[in-house]
């Protein structure tokens, strides 16, 4: 029989509990969480209870439980009453299964209603009666009540605090993440010398976990060494709590000492009732041995289990794996314990150490993990494998993780979809779309967008959009919901209907609204704002297909948006929108929003500025420009490639050679990295005005300067000697750069000869079409000098992979010195 607790005062307590709502977790379902209500009283600790209760009142609080348990509280309440009010004595004990029901439920009403019953018939409490008091409002989630609670019996003279309490409280802290009480209860439980158990330090674990506070972890692991030697589960614990905060030194160092103690055999683990893990052992203090407090775990003799170093792990290929096979068995250390949940405890820290390796990109270490445990012959399970699989697909790509696949395949394992969809965004990272593709169609379930997002991200760089339609409807048919990366890639993929270079057209444009208003409003079922990157996207799409009215009306949408909801709108958005207005030539439209920009206080970058100078090509005011020059390196950006391009593209509208190529030299004394497309901008003026003389200049220049030609420079200088009459010439020209652009190509020099006899001067009708397919593989520029060297061979000119070697090559380089010298 428990001591009886002294009698006191709740009538308060529990009338403001009775008049009050529940705050959290409810009564739910009591019996989808409970099951049969009579295998609900026969609990360890309570059984003996039972064999000391009067058969009648034992019989009546049966019937409570059975009318709670059927959702009929009238019923329960009346018959709490006719408990009350019988002719017999009552104890604290005739009501401990009602109360040990409503803290299982959890019911903290009806407690409080036992409660108020009790101290009417001034029944005192007992321990057992108290500690199911406070789980019941703990359960409930008045965790302010149980708090006053605790704290009241606390201030009782004579009253011995019980442990159990304190940890139940800080156990609904940690579940309801509320660090306030918690805090309250720890000041309370020093006030009191209460001290703490291996119960409490896990209770504060969870907490500290939650707070994200890996210091506290520390010190808990400093306090718990003070007083304890490490269990099992109490390293399992600790475990769970540095990998979590991502510690994962000290994870894998915790994880060795629990492997120790594996083969050392001093392991007491048993099972609760309920199937819960215990450390088998009297919760007795014994404080760890000194090497514990830094965390060096002496594992001598065990060198065999454990990686070299932890910074220096040597990376070991995937097909590893495969080699250490014939080792596992030989070592199986973990035999002894195969009645007892050793096994599934250590390949949970082992699995969470793996975890935290593909978090910190640690992809070594995950694999020497994976070898140590078949080497003490726990076999990894798929959830393990999950974690390794992403350790290997974020360092060494999808590769090396389709190779554990095919290891997990051969152990039986069936892998995750959170596995295979790791592997299908690697493989989406890549580009490698139809294995990602067929990847996907393997997951069944998935509870996020990401890796979905990834193949779409992966079509828009590759401008398939009709690939991602599939996959949409793959989402909607698993029930995934888009999230606001979904909407961004959406906006980019299928916003303008026109391929790129395409001006729009009233059909595409109509098609386009349409298309943006349908993501929008499903943007709004599902409760998702613009991003700045979504609504940057969107600004893009209608530019892209010259929908300006639109563009402004978006634009100022956009500002009412990020205004309302404090955000700064960010000048991105603006360059956005300044771009497609210069596209469009509506330079004033242009300068009236920089204006407004700078005076709301929006400040420009480089890009506004470069944007903004070429705008000003279209006034062809080069005065203009030079003052936004000004203001450009006023604000702390100086002029770039794209500056000088800008720059130069407005002198060559006033037809101003000389002073574009004074601006081209001096962009090369500054040491800028220069680009095709600021020579390509002074070719196509020059073939417009028949320029020989400017044509070869630029052509030599870029070869002095490294910068390969492309299919555009190919065209104009060909065009210009064609258009002049200089036929012979022009062909000349034309395979002297097309051998230049392959030239570009890495390793290109060892399919010279391939390319001779299979492409260029092969008599094969399927010749050309073969190098049209180069165009699939995005390689434009080898596609198109391949096409325009046969064409070459076709007129006659002998192919030479010498073409700085030419005549006209030759010619160009003694002009171009001849002109420097005399400069």
């Amino acid at each position: 029989m428990h001591r009886p607790l002294a009698r006191f005062p709740l009538r308060s307590i529990a009338d403001s509990l009775l008049k009050s709502k529940p705050r959290q977790h409810g009564r739910g379902n009591v019996a989808e969480n409970m099951g049969s209500s009579r295998a609900l009283t026969t609990s360890k600790g309570l059984e003996f209870l039972a064999y000391g209760t009067e058969s009648t009142t034992r019989s009546m609080q049966m019937q409570i439980v059975d009318a709670l348990h059927l959702g009929d509280r009238s019923k329960a309440s009346n018959l709490l009453l006719d408990l009350g009010h019988g002719n017999h004595s009552l104890r604290p004990d005739d009501f401990v299964h009602i109360l040990n029901y409503c803290a299982r439920s959890p019911d903290p009403l009806f407690v409080m209603e036992t409660l108020r019953l009790m101290e009417e018939r001034e029944i005192g409490l007992n321990e057992i009666c108290y500690l199911l008091i406070v789980r019941a409002l703990c359960k409930g989630g008045y965790l302010e009540e149980a708090f006053n609670l605790i704290n009241f019996l606390g201030e009782r003279q004579g009253i011995y605090p019980i442990l159990s309490v304190y940890n139940s409280f800080l156990r609904a802290c940690a579940k309801m993440r509320n660090i306030f009480h918690a805090n309250q209860c720890l000041d309370l439980m020093e006030r009191q010398m209460v001290g703490k158990n291996e119960v409490t330090y896990s209770e504060l674990l969870k907490l500290a976990v939650w707070q994200k506070n890996l210091s506290a972890v520390h010190e808990i692991w400093m306090e718990y060494v003070k007083h304890y030697s490490f269990s099992f589960i109490s390293l399992r614990k600790f475990i769970w709590s540095f990998t979590r905060l991502g510690d994962l030194e000290s994870a894998y160092q915790t994880l060795q000492h629990m492997v120790a103690l594996v083969i050392r055999g001093s392991i007491f683990i048993n099972r609760t009732a309920e199937g819960k893990l215990y450390p088998y052992r009297i919760d007795i203090p014994i404080p760890s041995n000194g090497e514990l407090c830094s965390k060096k775990f002496d594992l001598k003799g065990n060198e065999h289990f454990i990686p070299s170093a932890y910074h220096n792990i040597e990376q070991c290929t995937t097909s590893s794996l495969e080699n250490r096979e014939a080792e596992s068995g030989r070592l199986g250390v973990l035999n002894r314990y195969e009645n007892i949940p050793v096994k599934k405890v250590l390949r949970w820290s082992f699995s969470d150490v793996i975890h935290a390796c593909a978090q910190a990109q640690n992809c070594g270490l995950a694999e020497q993990l994976i070898i140590q445990m078949k080497n003490l012959g726990l076999q990894p399970s798929s959830h393990t494998y999950d974690g390794f699989v992403r350790a290997v697909v974020s360092e060494r790509g999808y590769n090396d993780g389709m190779e554990v696949l095919k290891v997990m395949q051969q152990s039986n394992l069936k892998p995750y979809d959170s596995t295979v969809a790791t592997l299908s965004m690697g493989c989406s990272k890549v580009l490698e779309l139809d294995l990602a593709e067929s990847l996907l169609d393997q997951i069944s379930e998935c509870s996020y967008p990401h890796p979905y997002n990834a193949f779409l991200a992966a079509c828009d760089r590759v401008d398939q959009p009709e690939r991602a339609v599939k996959i949409l409807a793959k989402m909607k048919h698993l029930k995934i919901l888009p999230d606001i990366r979904t909407y961004e890639l959406l906006f980019s993929l299928f916003g303008n209907v026109n391929a790129p270079y395409e001006e729009g057209n009233m059909l595409s444009q109509v098609d386009a609204a349409k298309r943006i208003n349908a993501i929008e409003m499903d943007m709004a079922k599902n409760g998702v704002q613009h991003s700045h990157l979504s609504m940057k996207n969107l600004l893009k799409a209608l530019g892209a297909e010259g929908m300006i009215r639109e563009l402004i009306q978006y634009l100022q949408v956009a500002e009412n948006l990020f205004c309302r909801n404090n955000t700064y709108i960010g000048t991105p958005i603006y360059n956005t929108v300044l771009h497609s207005l210069v596209e469009a030539k509506e330079s004033q439209m242009a300068v009236e929003i920089f204006k407004n920009m700078k005076s709301c206080g929006i400040p420009p970058d480089a890009a506004t500025y470069n944007i903004m100078i070429d705008c000003c090509s279209i006034s062809r005011c080069f005065k203009s420009a030079c003052a936004l020059v000004s203001m450009m390196v006023r604000d702390g950006f100086y002029p770039q490639t794209l500056t000088y391009t800008a720059l130069i593209k407005i002198l060559l509208e006033e037809e101003n050679f000389d002073e574009a190529l004074n601006l081209l030299d001096q962009a090369c004394s500054e040491g800028l990295d220069l680009d095709v497309l600021l020579f390509n901008t002074i070719l196509q003026k020059a073939y417009e005005k028949g320029r020989i003389d400017v044509i070869e200049f630029i052509v030599e220049m870029m070869r002095q300067e490294k910068i390969h030609p492309d299919p555009s420079t190919c065209y104009y200088v060909f065009s210009t000697y064609v258009d002049r009459g200089f036929h012979s010439t022009a062909f000349e020209a034309f395979q002297v750069l097309s051998m230049r652009m392959l030239s570009e190509e890495d390793g290109i020099d060892h399919e010279k000869m391939e390319f001779e006899d299979d492409f260029i001067l092969s008599e094969d009708s399927e010749a050309e079409s073969r190098i049209l397919e180069l165009f699939k593989n995005s390689e434009e520029n080898i596609a198109v000098a391949l096409l325009n060297l046969r064409w070459c061979a076709m007129a006659g000119f002998p192919v030479s992979w010498s073409p700085d070697q030419s005549q006209w090559a030759r010619r160009l380089s003694r002009n171009y010195d001849s002109r420097k010298r005399a400069a």
